[in-house]
């Protein structure tokens, strides 16, 4: 299965560019859209569930153009946006079931079974008599996932979906898309970087509406080999630094010092030692390189 986008692109009537021709190409597994807040992502992922069509551009699942024959298209779509509200005063297992109804499900024994199999997925059989709205954050999360594989969805498509969590709900929810990643594709909208590190295959960074690199997250590693560079100033030094130096990130220390991570093919000078590149590296270089050729 392979999803195909061409030269999207969506300007909405406040005159903001969502989406700025953008084209990918995704095969099965878990897919990371990668890209700071106000990027574009809930656009693209909003225009790809066709709640909304592009200005121009095409999405084909396969052979088939989703937006020609979205009832279709919606079949086989598993969709968790940013902000799921639920129904609060019922138990989860009765909501799934109520979900399930619209769905097309109509025989009481497949549905019965559908809604226990999503319910063991997402770890939440042993809670299904509870109501939902006494669910924790990432409990409601699961649930949405949950709720989007009642129709065995082949397309599964979530929107910053860890946001706001605390680390051990984060890392439950990425378990449960672990388990559902293998056979389907899955899109993961996130600013985490370390989402993205945790779970997918292969990712895009997008900014600006527009995609900057796209590969796998080895790939995009390996291209920057050799080439962070790590020294400890003092706080007060580092807008000195910064205009001295490529400094992609920096992270301040208890002691009022600063660690900058500098780019570059070789040692910047006195004081740097080289570290090994991690996708953080990736991430913040390649928005650094956006920056510096939108200004130029």
């Amino acid at each position: 299965m392979k999803l195909k986008i061409s030269n999207l692109s969506k300007t909405y009537k406040n005159g903001v560019k969502a989406i700025g021709g953008v084209s990918l190409e995704i095969s099965s597994g878990m897919f990371g859209l990668l890209g700071p807040n106000g990027a574009g992502k809930s656009s693209l992922m909003r225009t790809i569930a066709t709640l909304q069509s592009p200005d121009q551009g095409t999405i084909h699942l396969d052979d088939d153009d989703i937006h020609e024959n979205k009832m279709e298209f919606r079949k086989r779509l598993g969709y968790l946006p940013q902000e799921f509200g639920v129904y609060s005063k019922m138990s989860a297992e009765d909501l799934l079931q109520y979900f399930a109804v619209l769905k097309g499900v109509s025989n009481r024994s497949e549905r019965n079974a559908i809604v226990k199999k999503a319910l063991e997925v997402t770890n939440l059989y042993k809670v299904r008599k509870k109501h939902v709205a006494k669910y924790s954050g990432g409990m409601k999360q699961r649930f949405g996932i949950a709720q989007l594989l009642l129709n065995d969805p082949r397309l599964i498509i979530v929107d910053e979906p860890t946001a706001g969590l605390d680390p051990t709900e984060r890392q439950r929810f990425l378990n449960v898309l672990r388990e559902i990643g293998t056979d389907n594709i899955v899109i993961f909208s996130t600013h985490i970087v370390d989402d993205v590190k945790e779970l997918c295959t292969d990712m895009a960074i997008l900014n600006g509406g527009k995609i900057l690199t796209h590969q796998t997250p080895v790939e995009a590693v390996r291209n920057l080999k050799g080439q962070i560079w790590n020294k400890i100033i003092q706080r007060d030094d580092l807008e000195v630094e910064e205009q001295k130096y490529k400094v992609i990130s920096s992270s301040f220390n208890q002691d009022n010092t600063v660690n900058i991570r500098v780019q570059g093919p070789e040692s910047p000078g006195v004081g740097f030692t080289q570290e090994e590149t991690n996708l953080e590296d990736v991430y913040f270089h390649t928005l650094l390189e956006e920056s510096t050729i939108s200004k130029s």
